[in-house]
């Protein structure tokens, strides 16, 4: 078990002078280095929770540090008042990376899907033509696109929602995993947009029909609304593809990317569309302090560059059927463990029990034991989605911790 000794001073404090908005694994941690994390009583553990893939190139990549600490000895800030010598070339990089005219630089995700929400509504009355006031954005079921009051307005998780209201208006929410609800939501001639999660990781990495996604793409391309992808935590490697849509060959026509922007090493995100879209915004009618700041464009090309040199998608790819494959062996032996889904490295085992059960949290403490974290979503559900460095040896080494944890506490 943990030692207590220093963890527990840690943790107190955090219970004494922090908010209580959080529930996390007891562990603290000190250190991180590729895939592996080290609490503070020294030990070592795999980190199959990427913060949340936001550190899907490892922890304290050196390029990344390295890209950081030279910019932030330079110039860290300007605001946008004035121009700086990196965020054109930023700018240039990243619209070239992933094919869009524009790229509309902002901090965290929740603020980058916010972003792009204004976007479409801004693109519905100045382009489409409706109605001022009268713009309809369409959300899927349990969505999980960050905390803000306009988000949340999309929630059913009452968790994200209960005593937060009233809401935002202009929204309307339909099954997840169904082009037949959503052809009838866009038959409204006010529509914006769709905004989906290629896959819903933080409902359990949940994967949608193979023909979902592109079916939902042209549906909105047969109604003129806009095709709006939060790939905040699918992009960037995770699923074994640059992007998660880019396994269905379309091109999003807002494409919603944070995390893994910066590698885990600051807040960087990002929103990419064409021009008839972007240009919509004009100056003054949005934008942010920090956002597009020196110091995230350095990081930004830099954590890009990384994915691409060291064939990250391609690692993702070939490790995540490696790894599905262990799982379901396990699966063969044990009734504990229901289903194993995922793309790339992107994956949840089911536990078979109910979601106010605690054996999922049970056994992720189990796995703490055993060197490896990992937290529980929706009671029953283990995520697991480690750095996307990880080598063949040890992303079997991580299935045989599994494997060996849960079948331990089985018995």
């Amino acid at each position: 078990m943990i030692k207590e000794n220093k963890a527990q001073e840690f943790i107190q404090m955090e219970d004494q002078y922090g908010a209580h908005n959080y529930h996390p694994l007891p562990v603290v941690l000190t250190k991180g280095e590729g895939v592996f994390v080290w609490d503070v009583n020294g030990k070592k553990y795999y980190d199959f929770l990427s913060a949340y893939s936001a550190v899907n190139q490892g922890h304290c990549h050196p390029r990344i540090i390295n890209a950081m600490t030279e910019q932030a000895k330079i110039l860290t800030l300007t605001s946008r008042a004035f121009y700086n010598n990196m965020l054109g070339k930023y700018e240039k990089f990243i619209t070239s990376y992933f094919g869009y005219d524009k790229v509309l630089p902002i901090n965290t995700g929740v603020e980058a899907v916010e972003t792009a929400l204004k976007l479409a509504r801004k693109w519905a009355y100045k382009v489409k033509g409706v109605p001022i006031n009268q713009a309809k954005i369409i959300f899927a079921s349990g969505n999980f696109h960050g905390r803000t009051l306009g988000v949340i307005s999309a929630s059913v998780d009452p968790d994200a929602t209960n005593d937060f209201g009233p809401f935002l208006p202009g929204i309307e929410v339909i099954p997840y995993n169904d082009t037949e609800a959503l052809a009838q939501a866009l038959k409204d001639p006010n529509t914006a947009g769709f905004i989906v999660e290629p896959i819903q990781g933080e409902a359990g990495v949940y994967v949608p029909d193979e023909d979902y996604l592109p079916k939902a793409y042209a549906l909105c391309q047969e109604n003129n609304a806009l095709f709006i992808a939060d790939e905040v935590q699918t992009g960037i490697a995770r699923t074994g593809r640059l992007l998660a849509c880019d396994y269905y060959d379309f091109k999003p026509d807002i494409l919603i990317l944070g995390k893994a922007l910066s590698g885990g090493a600051m807040p960087v995100s990002a929103v990419l569309a064409d021009d008839e879209i972007m240009l919509t915004i004009k100056p003054g009618e949005h934008g942010s302090t920090f956002g597009g700041n020196p110091l995230a464009c350095a990081v930004g090309i830099e954590a890009l560059q990384v994915i691409q040199d060291e064939n990250l998608a391609e690692n993702a790819y070939q490790l995540g059927i490696l790894f599905r494959e262990k799982m379901n062996e396990l699966i063969a032996k044990t009734d504990l463990v229901l289903k194993v889904r995922g793309k790339g490295l992107l994956n949840a085992i089911i536990i078979n029990d109910s979601e106010d059960s605690d054996t999922a949290w049970r056994i992720c403490l189990a796995l703490r034991d055993n060197g490896l974290l990992a937290k529980p979503t929706h009671g029953n559900i283990i995520r697991f989605a480690p750095p996307l460095v990880m080598t063949e040896e040890q992303i079997l080494d991580c299935a045989n911790i599994i494997s060996k944890t849960i079948l331990e506490f089985e018995k």
